[in-house]
């Protein structure tokens, strides 16, 4: 277990802090990888003993449920146990998962996929998810936007191998006894470990009080609101903390809507091709990356509270343009004003991490990030249950199809408004907070 220790993953003299985003995004774009489940949906159905695409969709539901409740709850262990302990769990875990997933498809047992995907998998997602981060911020103090944005960029485009990796796999297994989904699950599980593990045996922490040499904490580049070690404790009760909860909430509940909706929505609104559709959800899924690693490097130089604030302004008019686009039947305008709006959605995320580090210091960020992330397991379902619904209702109540989305999207707009408001009541933390004792003493 020494290996496997914190201790064993301090950096000695001479180690690069630029190997550590390829570790971060190793881990990062497997566990990604949830965001293409949607892909074995309809072969799932197939495989089951009459399984629906309703039961079949608890499992992603419960897996991001557990991401945000995994990462809260072990976070604290995740800055004590280190990131490569940390990153071998999760692999252990989401890997696992995936191995007895292909295990309850053989014995058409849902409960057990459930419990592999869904449960121990989401586990997987929320130790994978936090501790790439929280050890990216470490190693750029001075530019953590950016290093985090390369991180959870990775994250984003987990899809875009994912989902055409599990097709072709499905593809390659069919037949006449199987729909391939259970070899797809275990290959993907032996790749993704592959991956995982050497991005566990890369990355490495910094030594105490490193920096960058010729750098600075102070009122150059984007300043740092406090130095102090700040733990998740005291973090949890300030209204700083609770002000970006809202804000993380409301800017995930808005761009989810869409990015779960898109292809559907593609189609309602403009009458394409389900091909189409999904053409532009995969679009929209590239825009989605390059926002996390665009908007979050941006925030570097702008910082955090600015950023966001464009976020929500410029997003929230975005989303009343979307009904115009529909009625004058401009589908140009469309895909570019939903990818603005998805860049700003992923770049929401990728931001976060570099915000609580302003407020909070470096010290349990990872903890904090986890308590935070509860945010998104919120978001997970009030999004896309405001889209599927009130659509539905519309069109149940006559409205066209084509029309059906106007008044979510003026919702989304109201939603952004809120997050606005949060963003901009967030003012650096109180005297009584900004410790600066040891991190011994803090944890007494």
């Amino acid at each position: 277990m020494t290996f496997l220790s914190r201790e064993a993953t301090i950096a000695r003299p001479g180690f690069s802090r630029w190997l550590v985003p390829p570790a971060a995004i190793s881990v990062h774009i497997c566990i990604g990888e949830v965001y293409g489940f949607s892909v074995f949906n309809v072969p799932l159905t197939q495989a089951g003993a009459g399984w629906t695409i309703p039961q079949v969709g608890w499992v992603y539901s419960i897996a991001l449920v557990m991401l945000g409740m995994s990462a809260a709850v072990f976070g604290k262990w995740v800055d004590r146990g280190g990131p490569r302990k940390t990153m071998v769990v999760s692999c252990v875990c989401f890997c696992g998962g995936l191995l007895i997933s292909a295990l309850g498809v053989k014995l058409k047992s849902l409960w057990m996929v459930y419990l592999g995907y869904g449960f121990l998998g989401g586990i997987g997602l929320g130790l994978g998810y936090i501790s790439p981060v929280s050890t990216l911020i470490k190693w750029f103090p001075d530019r953590p936007g950016m290093a985090t944005g390369m991180a959870i960029m990775g994250f984003g485009g987990g899809a875009l191998i994912g989902a055409p990796l599990g097709v072709r796999l499905m593809d390659q297994f069919k037949s006449t006894t199987s729909v391939g989904v259970a070899e797809a699950f275990l290959v993907m599980s032996i790749l993704y470990a592959i991956s995982m593990l050497f991005g566990a045996s890369l990355v490495r922490v910094p030594p105490e009080d490193w920096k960058p040499d010729g750098w600075e904490p102070g009122p150059h580049g984007q300043p740092m609101m406090t130095n102090a070690r700040i733990g998740v404790d005291r973090a949890w009760k300030t209204p700083q903390f609770w002000c970006l909860w809202m804000v993380l909430c409301m800017n995930v509940s808005a761009g989810i809507g869409i990015l779960g909706q898109a292809s559907k929505m593609c189609s309602d609104m403009f009458g394409v091709s389900p091909a189409v559709g999904g053409g532009f959800a995969g679009l929209l899924s590239i825009f989605n990356m390059g926002g996390r690693f665009f908007w979050s490097s941006i925030s570097d130089h702008t910082g955090r509270k600015t950023v966001y604030s464009i976020y929500f302004l410029f997003g929230a008019i975005l989303y009343c343009a979307v009904p115009w686009t529909q009625s004058t039947q401009n589908k140009t305008l469309f895909v570019v004003v939903t990818a603005i709006i998805i860049t700003m959605y992923g770049g929401g995320f990728a931001t976060i991490p570099a915000y609580l580090r302003d407020l909070f210091g470096t010290y349990q960020i990872g903890a904090i990030h986890g308590r935070l992330i509860t945010a998104w397991s919120v978001a997970a379902i009030v999004g896309p249950s405001l889209v599927n619904y009130i659509s539905t209702a519309k069109i149940e109540a006559g409205v066209p199809h084509a029309e059906a989305y106007n008044s979510t999207m003026y919702l989304m707009a109201g939603l952004l408004v809120i997050g606005l408001v949060a963003n901009l009541l967030v003012q650096p933390v109180d005297a009584k907070y900004r410790i600066t004792e040891s991190p011994k003493d803090q944890e007494k």
